[in-house]
């Protein structure tokens, strides 16, 4: 028995006629009675009842044909799924970002993968620090991240998307807030907000260098562990905090945002997935990354 003999049974089946199925399936009606009859020998039975005037099926051939379209159906699904995967078109992914690519790259990235990728299933984490993203892409929590080098891990292949400017968030009634730009210089003895030091946050060492380098002793009052945690501190009036740009997109009631001067400090947005991953679904969900940012 092979799945050819079940495609000609299900056209006599189908048909009730030799000739018709042997036209259908586009060869000779011999070769067609032949490949019946020896499909009834292995199954033991007969599956049709021949008459000089008709073909008819028997009850043990209508159970069968039930039983031939669905493995049949089943085949071509295999198939298709098969052709879906190797397009990329189909799996699941999980994406995780950092704080600030949650709030500028999120909204518009997961509009996009539906609107391309409709068949693989996103999950998305956001307000990662870059220690957790790390772990997460090396035990398969997450196969995507939105990180911000440097990641000094040979084992990850990690690809440079922009350069965001740092800016500053400060209260609305900072005495600050009322100049168009700030220098590090002036932070001095001005209460700071900043991501965690316990839980290695990337923009924690950026902060302390960028005070250092302008001879400031940075005079940290509150760390936190998420970005939209660290502007409504800000908002509270308990102190201004460093960030990317693209923070900006939290524009809380109380909260204002000034460039800061030079030197121009950039942090570096990046996309990254374990080196050892190339699933067609993964790298077509980082080129349209890539086309998002």
């Amino acid at each position: 028995m092979d799945l050819r003999q079940l495609g000609y049974f299900v056209a006599v089946a189908e048909e009730l006629h030799f000739g018709r199925a042997a036209e259908r399936l586009h060869m000779a009606q011999p070769p067609l009675s032949q490949a019946i009859r020896s499909l009834e020998a292995d199954l033991g039975t007969p599956l049709l009842h021949r008459t000089t005037r008709r073909v008819e099926l028997t009850d043990a051939g209508r159970a069968y044909l039930q039983r031939a379209r669905a493995i049949l159906a089943s085949v071509d699904a295999a198939a298709q799924e098969a052709r879906l995967v190797a397009a990329g078109a189909i799996g699941h992914l999980a994406i995780g970002c950092v704080g600030s690519a949650t709030y500028s790259v999120l909204p518009a990235l997961s509009r996009r993968l539906a609107a391309e990728l409709p068949g693989v299933d996103f999950s998305f984490r956001g307000e990662m620090l870059v220690p957790d993203q790390v772990e997460a892409l090396r035990t398969g929590e997450i196969d995507v991240a939105l990180l911000r080098p440097p990641i000094p891990d040979a084992s990850l292949a990690i690809s440079t998307l922009r350069h965001d400017r740092l800016v500053v968030a400060l209260p609305t009634e900072h005495p600050l807030a009322g100049r168009r730009q700030i220098s590090p210089a002036a932070l001095r003895g001005v209460d700071l907000i900043v991501h965690s030091a316990d839980r290695r946050s990337m923009m924690y060492d950026v902060v302390l260098r960028l005070a250092h380098d302008a001879g400031v002793e940075p005079r940290i009052r509150h760390e936190v562990g998420e970005t939209s945690t660290l502007i409504t501190l800000v908002a509270g009036g308990l102190g201004v905090a460093i960030v990317p740009e693209p923070v900006t997109a939290l524009a809380l009631d109380g909260v204002v945002y000034r460039p800061l001067t030079r030197p121009v400090t950039t942090v570096d947005l990046a996309v990254a997935h374990r080196a050892d991953r190339g699933e067609p679904h993964l790298l077509r969900t980082v080129e349209t990354i890539r086309a998002v940012v």
